[in-house]
């Protein structure tokens, strides 16, 4: 970025004046930061850096009209978006931010990729700007691999749809509905012809947001559409445009990647853990319960777990006790409260839940700990 201080001068007259002046500004040179202009990138695939740590891309390539992104000190702004591409189709463009890998070009400093089972969180913050006379949606990428590839397309995508405007959908059809970091969302699932994606699609916009990367990819493993022993390659937040997009503004944008190690250290969740599970339940016509207990057979104390599992097709939860429950129905994971949060080596916790069912009932066919598969009693 090129520096562009422009500072006002008012001549004084007077020496005494003059002095009190040069004393002013110095003390100014000395404590406030050098103003930064914005840079502004055209070129299809252009990119700058941001924060030191992030980096802007332009990203056009479904049309060959004009776009234009003025990166900011905190994020991005398209300020020229020319041309329209059908609705029903691949939208023109995605610009955005991105931390990790994206075709060879890394952000500084990034940790990834890095394998699912050694992260124990990635918390992110984004804050967007929308515009209504254009078509396009918010979108929070998660790109995942079984490979820790910096190149090229990974094997799934997980998009976050924070806000739709006008007649375009997410790639597939729609699967269900699901509650990931505690909010509610579509769920839909597909394939693009180079790699599975699977969306969740907010009911309403979300113009800003902190949540845990990992409540979304734990739903694309238990889902099938990806492994513990795979990669976070990038996450990326920016507009999808199929028609004008000028005005939309990723305002500002965090991404944070804490690795747990890999001996499922004490106090961080997310290591590599060993575990069994029992999952004991209860049915009759229309409904059951379920009363699960987590063992950690592994040799060190795990601080803070999650479980995921995958509820089998006509079972959906109604409440629940001993854990918080995001999602009700397919993909589900539990959480622990303050109270049961620390498994030591042989250790035990447990909670249960009841739920509605249709059809013949059957129980979960595996279950994973902080990203680790256990074991079922």
């Amino acid at each position: 970025m090129r520096p562009s201080p422009h500072h006002a001068r008012r001549a004084r007259g007077l020496l005494g004046a003059l002095l009190t002046s040069l004393v002013s500004l110095a003390a100014l040179l000395t404590t406030a930061p050098v103003a930064q202009a914005d840079t502004t990138i055209c070129q299809p695939f252009g990119t700058t850096t941001i924060q030191g740590r992030y980096v802007v891309q332009n990203n056009r390539w479904g049309t060959s009209a004009t776009q234009c992104i003025t990166a900011t000190d905190s994020g991005f702004r398209i300020t020229q978006a020319d041309g329209s591409v059908p609705t029903n189709g691949a939208p023109k463009s995605y610009p955005s931010v991105y931390n990790g890998c994206h075709y060879t070009n890394c952000s500084p400093g990034t940790n990834l990729p890095a394998q699912l089972s050694t992260i124990s969180s990635a918390p992110s913050s984004i804050s967007y700007g929308f515009v209504n006379n254009a078509a396009y949606n918010a979108s929070y990428d998660i790109w995942l691999d079984p490979t820790p590839r910096t190149d090229g397309v990974n094997r799934t995508e997980i998009m976050i749809w924070f806000n739709k405007v006008g007649s375009i959908q997410p790639i597939g059809s729609p699967v269900g509905n699901a509650n990931v970091g505690g909010r509610d969302w579509q769920v839909w699932s597909g394939n693009n012809g180079g790699n599975d994606v699977l969306s969740f699609v907010a009911p309403s916009a979300i113009s800003s947001w902190n949540f845990d990367v990992m409540d979304f990819a734990r739903q694309a493993v238990s889902r099938g559409l990806a492994q513990n022993n795979w990669y976070l390659t990038s996450v990326q937040a920016g507009f999808e445009p199929w028609q004008n997009g000028a005005g939309l503004a990723v305002n500002s944008f965090s991404s944070t990647v804490n690795k747990g190690g890999s001996s499922g250290d004490p106090g961080t969740p997310g290591g590599s853990t060993a575990c069994k599970v029992a999952y004991a339940a209860s049915a009759w016509q229309g409904g059951f319960t379920a009363d699960v207990t987590i063992t950690n057979t592994g040799t060190s104390a795990v601080s803070g777990w999650k479980l995921g599992f995958t509820l089998p097709s006509g079972q959906q939860i109604t409440n629940a006790w001993n854990a918080n429950l995001s999602g009700s129905s397919g993909a589900v994971t539990a959480s622990n409260l303050s109270h049961n949060g620390q498994l030591t080596a042989g250790g035990q916790a447990t909670f249960g839940f009841q739920g509605t069912s249709s059809g013949t009932f059957t129980k979960p066919s595996g279950f994973n700990l902080n990203g680790t598969a256990c074991t079922t009693a």
